[in-house]
């Protein structure tokens, strides 16, 4: 059915809710407008949904999301009775609709059958990853957007184990989607009737205590915490679901003097104190850093609206002065990494055949120090799925023993009962390694140079065009398309030279093609074993033969976003080489989508 037959309906049939056909009779005579919103049906990718609140069918609202919920029920129904009296848990977070949508969920998973374990509040993403292994659920159910902007919202679809749902999973659930070409004929059942039959079942504090007494667990170096146990400490949950379950867990585990951001700590989906409700933005930690300086904090803790990833400033002294100064979710990375490896050595806890997870996209640090403490690592594709996939294959279902997980993006798992991202445990980890920090007279900061100063000096940059629309994706797709051609018509190191217009390129990876191009006088192809995703990554040799370049589409946001790694023996070096490769390759690519 064409866009325009689609809008007809959906702005006159009863079906639709006055609120839906009023939003789109307003813009009736909005031709491009109304195609934007039913030229297609909202993505479901390999985790879930995630677009612009509205009406339509390309928009998240209670329809779409009655939608994806009916195709999730009859892939749990094909999957057995077992798998329906096993269930699936949701939850949601702060953002706009988030409440009804997960209502929305449950009644439509109960209308076929599937027994549903409702979270009586907001509650985070770590915490849904926990509820479905706690419940010994089938699925789980996350209604989120995670840091984008107010305007959008999403629904993250997660599996047994708890991490997201695998590739072949989802890929059968949208084909159960799909079978619903009008939502008209979806079931929904009472939230009343569903409770009063037993079909849905609202969690709460029990879900609580067991999720904070699984974190104290995973605490490291707890005499140093006893020790700076009044180390002064800002948070800001930035609106969102962290606020309760984070400040539960540091004052479990004996922090004392933890200030919270008063402006930032109830839920709004409008995130009104900040540009964007991102931790990987500075700014988003600026009210924190501000109550810091009135506290005299040393340390300021921010998490984005479903607390799966963290921002952090510390305090330093520069010139004479004190400021605090923000760290990127790499020096994050490898300052957690490099804690908890240590640590564990030191005690004599560290196993044997340990490991370690990153993505290819996030430093090449990691690996070094992994070495340094007899630990694999291995390096994942872009998505914490894949980090939650490691886990179980190699720990939980082989001999190997999980140590930490980390993207670039502010990620950071410990410990094996969440599979997803979790802020919560991160900030307990990272309040952990400043007190031990702080019990040895060093800062954060000293912490960090002094990895730098053992495994040399890497730093990571990114860059983001955002091309909204059916038009951006279209050239986006066409970017891609058009990298790909000049890679495979390359014939030897000259022509390599052209693709990013940076010279000294050794290798690309694609990704979709699962196919590695070595260069010299010809070109040599090897296979790459990953899944395949839409990525291009440059190996670009350098002082160290480790820094990188990488393409790929977000899967998130309607984002073509570029990556960055350069790593040499001094900071000066690596500094000037990434700003160097950064600007020309960012002018290369952003003249692809002119």
């Amino acid at each position: 059915m064409d866009y325009m037959n689609l809008y007809n309906i959906w702005s006159t049939d009863s079906f639709f809710n006055e609120a839906t056909r009023s939003e789109l009779q307003a813009i009736k005579d909005d031709t491009k407008e109304i195609e934007e919103r039913f030229y297609r049906s909202l993505e479901f990718g390999t985790g879930g949904l995630r677009g612009v609140i509205g009406a339509g069918t390309n928009r998240m609202n209670i329809y779409t999301v009655a939608k994806a919920s009916a195709g999730l029920a009859q892939y749990i129904v094909a999957s057995g009775e077992e798998a329906m009296k096993k269930g699936v848990a949701v939850s949601f977070d702060s953002r706009h609709f988030s409440p009804e949508f997960a209502e929305v969920t449950a009644c439509t998973l109960a209308a076929y059958g599937v027994k549903v374990y409702l979270s009586d509040e907001l509650r985070p993403v770590p915490m849904l990853s926990y509820s479905v292994r706690h419940f010994g659920a089938f699925a789980g159910v996350m209604v989120t957007a995670s840091h984008n902007p107010p305007k959008y919202n999403g629904y993250k679809v997660y599996g047994e184990d708890g991490g997201q749902v695998t590739t072949d999973a989802a890929n059968a659930i949208l084909s159960n989607i799909e079978k619903f070409e009008d939502v008209r004929t979806i079931k929904m059942m009472d939230i009343n009737e569903a409770i009063e039959k037993g079909l849905v079942t609202k969690f709460g504090s029990d879900v609580d205590k067991a999720y904070t007494k699984m974190l104290t667990e995973l605490v490291i170096d707890k005499d140093a915490i006893d020790r700076q146990k009044d180390m002064s400490i800002v948070y800001t949950p930035l609106h969102g679901s962290g606020n309760k379950p984070v400040r539960r867990i540091l004052e479990e585990v004996g922090f004392k003097n933890v200030h919270v951001v008063k402006e930032q700590e109830l839920p709004d989906g409008s995130f009104p104190t900040v540009k964007t409700p991102n931790p990987e933005d500075p700014a988003a930690l600026t009210m924190g850093i501000e109550l810091a300086k009135s506290v005299d904090a040393s340390i300021v803790v921010g998490t984005d609206p479903d607390s799966d990833r963290v921002g952090v400033a510390a305090k330093t002294i520069e010139n004479g002065e004190v400021v605090y100064k923000t760290f990127t979710g790499n020096q994050m990375g490898i300052m957690l990494l490099d804690y908890i490896l240590n640590s564990k050595k030191e005690a004599g806890t560290l196993p044997e055949n340990s490991f370690a997870v990153t993505t290819i996209v996030s430093t090449k640090l990691a690996g070094a120090i992994c070495k340094a403490y007899g630990v694999e690592l291995q390096e994942v594709l872009t998505g914490f799925k894949y980090i939650g996939e490691r886990i179980k294959f190699d720990d939980e279902f082989g001999n190997k023993h999980f140590q930490f997980g980390f993207e670039e993006s502010y990620g950071y798992l410990s410990g094996l009962n969440v599979r997803d991202k979790d802020a919560v445990v991160a900030t307990m980890l990272i309040c952990g390694m400043a007190a031990q920090s702080f019990d040895k007279g060093e800062t954060l900061f000293d912490r960090l140079n002094r990895i730098y100063e053992k495994y040399g000096y890497g730093f990571e940059s990114a860059v983001s065009f955002t091309l909204e629309g059916k038009e951006g994706l279209e050239k986006i797709a066409n970017c891609m398309t058009s990298m790909r051609e000049e890679l495979v018509a390359s014939k030897n190191s000259a022509d390599a030279d052209k693709l990013i217009g940076v010279t000294g390129v050794k290798a690309v990876r694609d990704y979709a093609s699962s196919v590695r191009y070595e260069f010299s006088d010809s070109v040599s192809t090897s296979e790459i074993n990953l899944v395949k995703s839409n990525v291009l990554l440059y190996e670009l040799g350098g002082d160290k033969g480790l820094d990188w370049a990488c393409v790929r589409p977000s899967g998130t946001e309607p984002k073509l976003k570029i990556y960055f790694g350069i790593y040499a023996s001094d900071e000066a070096s690596a500094k000037a080489r990434l700003e160097e490769v950064k600007k020309i390759m960012s002018e290369a690519v952003q003249a692809k989508l002119l």
